[in-house]
């Protein structure tokens, strides 16, 4: 007759046996990419482009699901903080996720400790635009007619505290200008004003931006680079446009809930490597005006820590205000 004892190891080795089995089974059913703003935004397209590259290297499904909702995306983000942390919610997000809980004190999670760092993935510069009716051609230009007629001049972010929004807030800074900056749910709805005149001034990523630009129905003043890019040669940069010089690149990564399973994690990082590595990858996102800029969950989470002491540099000098 077996002991008490050997009785127990023996259930304890049978169930931890079917955990791990459990675990190197992952993922057995899809795995959903929050996606935290509605279709069609650069964090949209790039997400997309990630978990079709997540699908045919791992041949698994990954499902981009979006959740729009609040300032920042802090209802899709705040969704996935409060997910099961087995691996199969995600959130894709860009530089905006660091800088939303810097400027409302009202978010409930702490990017650095309430998600697990998994990956960045990409980056790229933003288009500064205005409509075609204005008649400037320069960020210079621009600004001296909004000093002299303010009131005929609107200016627009896709969201609060995105890399756009602290664009527009830099050149105001440098400038001298209060104008308020709108701030929509997402690119696509400020973009829609764009094109029809109710804002004059908006700062997005290429991939969203450049398809309005070429077809004319913006006017591109200024890229966010040190230099020109190949997608839109004759677009200058921010220097070029007569203005101080000015790098700010929106970028994007991938986090998961706090204290996720480990043999989960291990699959999503090993995964998400060979995508964002990927000949594959780098050409999708050539496309769309990105580069991929690949970083572990180690070295984004420090990354995530030097961006939000330079993101509250910005927002302190600029003079952004804090809800």
């Amino acid at each position: 007759m077996r002991s008490i004892g050997s009785t127990l190891l023996a259930l304890s080795m049978t169930l931890m046996s079917s955990a791990i089995a459990m675990a190197d089974d992952f993922p057995s059913r899809p795995v959903t990419i929050v996606v935290p703003y509605p279709p069609g935004g650069a964090v949209d397209g790039i997400a997309r482009v990630l978990a079709s590259g997540l699908a045919e290297k791992t041949g698994k499904t990954f499902v981009v699901d979006n959740r729009a909702g609040g300032a920042g995306g802090v209802v899709g983000s705040s969704e996935v903080v409060k997910a099961t942390a087995d691996g199969y919610t995600l959130l894709f997000n860009a530089s905006i996720h660091v800088v939303t809980p810097l400027l409302n004190k009202n978010v409930a999670f702490d990017v650095m400790n309430d998600f697990t760092h998994i990956g960045e993935v990409a980056a790229g510069p933003l288009l500064v635009m205005t409509n075609p009716s204005v008649k400037a051609n320069t960020l210079k230009e621009f600004f001296a007619e909004v000093k002299a007629n303010p009131d005929d001049f609107n200016f627009a972010t896709s969201g609060y505290g995105s890399a756009g929004h602290l664009t527009v807030e830099v050149l105001k800074h440098q400038t001298g200008i209060d104008t308020e900056v709108v701030a929509y749910k997402g690119a696509s709805p400020a973009l829609t004003d764009m094109i029809g005149g109710q804002v004059q001034l908006m700062a997005d990523p290429v991939l969203s931006a450049l398809p309005h630009v070429k077809a004319g129905r913006l006017k591109a003043l200024a890229i966010t680079s040190l230099k020109r890019s190949a997608l839109a040669p004759d677009v200058p940069t921010v220097e070029e446009s007569g203005m101080a010089p000015l790098e700010m690149l929106s970028w994007y990564a991938i986090w998961g809930p706090k204290d996720m399973d480990p043999a989960a994690l291990a699959f999503l990082n090993q995964a998400v490597e060979q995508v964002a590595t990927s000949a594959e990858f780098k050409d999708k996102l050539g496309v769309f005006g990105f580069e991929p800029a690949y970083k572990n969950g180690a070295d984004l989470k420090a990354f995530v820590a030097d961006e939000t002491k330079r993101y509250r540099e910005i927002i302190d000098v600029a003079g952004i205000k804090v809800d």
